[in-house]
């Protein structure tokens, strides 16, 4: 198979281009090219989502996108974030502060294993990102959540603590209104 450049931002960086494979999937790449090993491989076929990387569209919304169907290339000059991405760093690349989701979620010990917990932190930052641009109202907010992360799969059943997190954190920021 032949290689060609891929070129894309990843968590607010410039990368590329560098030539990778044709048929690279994108969690290879963050894996094996990137050393961003947060998107992790659960099914391989686009079923559990917890390889999912958010990608941010040029009309300031943004998706989830599965990274182990998806192949490298096809996020040529987009813009993508990985769970790696989320938290704010210092200068030496430590972290010092969580994003509120990924905050709330440690706080509600919304996770078990964490094996599934980067798929559902990058749901529910596309969901309040979402609702930021159109807060819902809080007789929808049970069905909001579900649409958000009920593809997702936690072997744990840790699905009850996530949705609560979620929940906390959407009220916590102001997103679900009266009605």
């Amino acid at each position: 198979m032949a290689n060609r450049p891929l070129q894309l931002t990843l968590n607010g960086q410039s990368v590329g281009p560098v030539d990778i494979p044709d048929d690279l999937p994108m969690i290879d790449y963050l894996h094996e090219y990137k050393n961003l090993t947060g998107s992790r491989l659960g099914c391989g076929q686009g079923i559990c989502h917890a390889c999912v990387v958010i990608v941010d569209n040029p009309d300031g919304t943004s998706e989830e996108v599965r990274t182990c169907i998806t192949g490298a290339h096809y996020f040529e000059g987009k813009k993508v974030r990985t769970i790696e991405g989320h938290a704010t760093r210092d200068e030496q690349g430590q972290v010092i502060e969580l994003n509120p989701i990924q905050q709330r979620f440690v706080d509600e010990f919304a996770f078990q294993c964490s094996y599934c917990a980067p798929g559902f932190v990058n749901a529910a930052t596309v969901l309040v990102e979402k609702l930021q641009r159109q807060p819902t109202v809080h007789s929808k907010l049970e069905q909001v959540i579900e649409d958000s992360l009920g593809h997702h799969v936690c072997r744990c059943t840790g699905y009850v603590r996530y949705y609560n997190a979620t929940r906390n954190v959407l009220t916590d920021l102001g997103l679900v209104k009266e009605g």
